[in-house]
């Protein structure tokens, strides 16, 4: 088994974060559907989940599911706050913190259980202390991997705590359904189904030359090491994201070059004020597409040089944009998303040369300065000021 021989590994994730934190801030909201978000739905509370709302569903088609819904504008100052906020429970609990996304974290607490007590016991301190100190539920799942630990926490949702013991891994593990497996989306669960594979534990019986052939050599090989547990991954402190992005949901109507154009911009202004706010700065952008039959395209350009600088950035997505518009006429687009790749320390940054371009970094600072000051959006461009821009949706860091 591939796995910590110090282990064990928790994984611990903030539940239906963002209204969670809604909810926590406004009593009238507890115990209510709330939905964050209007245009595209960035959270839904458990009450609204249960009517079949979720993250990244239309707004349209969410109301239309959960008509008592409460719709919040989304809040992310409050959020980082708060995730900062339970990022120090974490490393009060472990000097071994993974981070994975805003509201969720990998915790090796190998080697602490003569100072903290058993996997069990530190679990149970973090969710109280979480719940006590921060005031939002977390759900923690406990297992000698990485895989298996978000397993874990994803069969105790909500605000649950689930140890997978070391002598009954697979048999917790093979039960389950083959979405559980990282990686298994709607059109591999589909392949697998098509030939009787519904659990776990079946795509564990089938061998790994049978998967390949089924998946392809990267995905075969890959669902068969998860359905066996084998997960070699330590838990890594202090990594920190590769990319960031954002996109909105677009509906069925056709848009115009020029339309798009806007709602480009607006993401694209949005992420480059984020990128500098983490201190980074990106080689690669990417303009990703969803079409009206559910297929997908991504465009990509590496830039000579890291930079966070708005016009850059902008620059390079537009023309990925323009280079796919054949797609978008005969495909109708349903969906536009950016993504800043290639990370790095803004401080790696080195000039370049020739400097042949205005030097827009004073006026990016100054316009982050306003919008921290006076809001988001204190300042905007013309082009925005007739447009309804609707909610663009975070994407998680990979």
């Amino acid at each position: 088994m591939f796995v910590n021989p110090e282990g064990p590994i928790l994984h611990a994730d903030l539940d239906a974060f963002y209204a969670s934190v809604e909810q926590r801030d406004d009593p009238a909201l507890r115990g209510r559907p709330v939905i964050v978000g209007g245009g595209v739905v960035l959270a839904a509370s458990y009450e609204a989940k249960a009517c079949g709302v979720r993250t990244a569903m239309g707004g349209g088609l969410a109301r239309r599911l959960c008509p008592r819904a409460i719709v919040v504008p989304p809040r992310m100052s409050a959020y980082s706050a708060a995730s900062k906020a339970v990022f120090g429970v974490f490393e009060r609990t472990s000097p071994l913190v993974e981070g994975i996304s805003i509201d969720e974290a990998f915790l090796d607490v190998g080697g602490l259980a003569k100072i903290s007590g058993s996997p069990a016991e530190i679990a149970a301190r973090l969710r109280r202390d979480v719940a006590e100190q921060i005031g939002l539920p977390i759900t923690v799942g406990v297992a000698r991997t990485k895989f298996l630990a978000k397993v874990a926490s994803g069969v105790a949702k909500p605000d649950g705590l689930l140890v997978v013991p070391h002598d009954g891994e697979l048999a917790f593990l093979h039960p389950l359904p083959v979405e559980r497996l990282w990686g298994v989306g709607e059109v591999t669960a589909g392949k697998l189904r098509r030939r009787g594979v519904r659990t776990v534990g079946e795509v564990a019986g089938l061998g790994e030359a049978t998967l390949v052939s089924m998946l392809g050599r990267g995905v075969g090989r890959h669902l068969h090491a998860l359905a066996h547990n084998h997960d070699p991954r330590p838990v890594q402190p202090g990594k920190r994201r590769r990319s960031m992005g954002a996109q909105r949901a677009l509906g069925r109507g056709r848009r115009s070059l020029e339309e798009l154009d806007v709602i480009l911009a607006a993401l694209v202004d949005k992420l480059a004020r984020r990128l500098r706010g983490a201190h980074r700065v990106c080689r690669t952008v990417t303009v990703r597409l969803r079409f009206g039959d559910f297929t997908r395209a991504t465009r990509s350009h590496t830039l000579r040089g890291a930079t966070a600088d708005t016009a850059a950035i902008l620059a390079a997505a537009r023309e990925l944009l323009r280079t796919a518009w054949p797609l978008i006429e005969d495909g109708g687009l349903t969906l536009i998303g950016v993504i800043l790749s290639n990370l790095d320390s803004n401080g790696a940054v080195q000039l370049a040369l020739p400097f042949d371009g205005p030097d827009t970094t004073a006026l990016d600072q100054t316009l982050d300065s306003v919008r921290d000051r006076f809001g988001a959006k204190a300042v905007t461009r013309a082009m925005l000021l007739h447009h309804e821009e609707g909610q663009s949706v975070p994407l998680l860091p990979d």
